[in-house]
């Protein structure tokens, strides 16, 4: 093999997405075993059931999965694509009757050593089946019929998923549907029309919440609500309570709002090169609580134990796999390619967005992991996946 082979072999991978890929997976089982071994009742426990320990297993399989779906062309995928969409559907149908309920939400088929949650796979199953409607000639997409027909395949997982509820894995359908329609080139003025609609209804429905009278408000889970009025400083109790009642209120909105104070206290504490790994305080006393300090608040974790510089370095890593998810979309030989690239980047900027913005009180506090860092199969799974489809695109971009 001469060097002219070697450059081209070499250049079938996208090594900056792979590097920066490592390097989360590298953070998240440092501080996935920080958070687990300043609870007693884990540390307690043998290697093969520690949280660090599955989440190896987890990027194990995880890689295993992306590196098969490289081995076939996206193209061969894509043909099963509805088919898989409506398994995921079912699958979203069926963890409502059968699943496990877990922190509120019906969101888990429990196979005993493994909880699995369609939802996380029900994203990916959306963006590939999604990406093969919108690759449609661009005439047709200039048909009412055909637009309403993809905002319905948006809606569906979106209900779905949100009677479950799972809030935060809902809201992640509305931009990934549409960066993929703005790609797609769906006529300006139904896009548009579709984000007006969009943000007058979400304006629309936190109105609801914060001001309208009890009988009026649209039903959401008790918690769900309380989140929104911490989120928004909006006193729990009503102009017309008795003393006794504000009290009681009162309190129990101090400690609805205790995750979201003791995440910034952790951020904020850490300054700027952090306590040290494993040193962190919040952690190790259980100021952050020990449930969802390895998960939904792995940030504030990583933020008090490496500072405003491991903040930095995690968010500069999902800057490389995002700005190499465009470079991808951008190279793709096809729309169909070009539509999936677009349809992950946007997923996984929601997800860290979300997370992030939740560690630090810029969004509402919901249950929606960190890519690649925060603990659990199926999202370390799902995004793994993710990871390969656009590796499979780069390295199918000349055909």
């Amino acid at each position: 093999m001469d060097f002219a082979d070697l450059k081209k072999k070499e250049s079938r991978l996208m090594w900056p997405l792979i590097i920066a890929i490592a390097g989360l997976m590298v953070i998240g089982v440092a501080f996935v075993y920080s958070a687990s071994e300043a609870n007693e009742s884990l540390a307690s426990l043998p290697f093969y059931r520690q949280r660090y320990f599955m989440q190896l297993v987890w990027y194990i399989l995880g890689i295993a999965s992306a590196f098969a779906i490289c081995l076939v062309s996206y193209h061969t995928i894509v043909r099963w694509s509805y088919l898989i969409y409506w398994v995921m559907i079912g699958l979203l149908f069926f963890v409502l009757i059968f699943g496990v309920k877990r922190y509120g939400g019906t969101r888990w088929f429990d196979f005993g050593f493994f909880q699995f949650q369609p939802s996380e796979f029900a994203k990916i199953a959306f963006i590939i089946a999604f990406a093969n409607y919108l690759s449609r000639p661009i005439e047709e997409l200039k048909k009412p019929k055909v637009l309403w027909r993809a905002l319905g395949m948006a809606f569906l997982p979106f209900i779905l998923i949100l009677k479950e509820p799972d809030l935060g894995s809902a809201i992640v359908f509305m931009p990934v549907c549409l960066g993929m329609m703005y790609i797609a080139d769906v006529p300006t003025r139904f896009l548009r029309n579709l984000i007006i609609v969009v943000v007058a209804v979400g304006g629309l429905f936190i109105a609801d919440i914060l001001f309208a009278p009890p009988n009026w408000q649209i039903k959401l889970q008790d918690y769900q609500k309380r989140r929104l009025l911490v989120f928004f400083g909006k006193d729990y109790a009503p102009a017309d309570a008795t003393s006794a009642e504000r009290k009681r209120l009162q309190l129990q909105q101090l400690n609805d709002s205790y995750n979201m104070r003791q995440a910034l206290i952790s951020v904020g504490s850490g300054g700027i090169l952090g306590k040290g790994w494993r040193q962190g305080t919040q952690t190790a006393l259980g100021y952050l609580p020990r449930a969802v300090a390895h998960n939904d608040f792995i940030f504030s974790v990583i933020a008090e134990e490496s500072g405003f510089v491991g903040g930095i370095i995690v968010v500069a890593l999902y800057g490389v796999i995002l700005f190499s998810g465009i470079t991808i979309a951008s190279k793709a030989g096809d729309r169909l390619g070009k539509l999936i690239a677009i349809g992950v980047v946007v997923l996984i900027f929601s997800h860290v967005f979300i997370n992030i913005g939740m560690n630090i009180r810029v969004v509402p506090v919901t249950g929606i992991p960190l890519p690649l860092v925060s603990y659990g199969g199926s999202s370390v799974i799902c995004f793994l996946v993710a990871a390969g489809l656009l590796q499979n695109i780069y390295q199918n971009r000349r055909t």
